[in-house]
């Protein structure tokens, strides 16, 4: 496993948007932009079940993702990585800390009915960055 350096750590810590890459199930490229959170030592993706990202990771555990600095674009983190847990624990409580840092909101707004969220831990196996 790779760690992410300490000085792109603040990346996490602002209002980055990263870009996950995952598998179709044709071997096509999916690219979604996406909010994203650090555990210390996953990065976390919060999603709803049965979108198209949620079906890729299941079927395909291997991703990339590319995280701009949203004050500096050219200083970004590169991720080549594998999901290693796959939880529905907390994951409600988690899109609205994420709603509150995104977008100074205290729930998520954009819940659908019968939607379940879920959190992707991502285990980083690759990490290249550039200042």
């Amino acid at each position: 496993m790779a760690e992410i350096p300490q000085n792109f750590r603040d990346l996490f810590e602002k209002k980055s948007f990263a870009h996950l890459a995952t598998r179709m199930s044709d071997g096509r490229p999916q690219v979604t932009p996406v909010w994203i959170d650090f555990d210390g030592t996953h990065v976390l993706v919060n999603t709803a079940t049965a979108r198209v990202k949620d079906k890729n990771m299941r079927r395909d555990k291997r991703v990339a993702l590319s995280i701009s600095d949203p004050d500096n674009p050219y200083r970004y983190l590169a991720i080549l990585g594998e999901v290693a847990e796959i939880t529905q624990d907390g994951a409600d409580a988690h899109i609205d800390r994420l709603a509150q840092r995104y977008l100074g909101q205290a729930k998520y707004p954009y819940h659908r009915p019968g939607e379940a969220r879920v959190i992707y831990k991502i285990r980083p196996d690759k990490v290249s960055t550039h200042e």
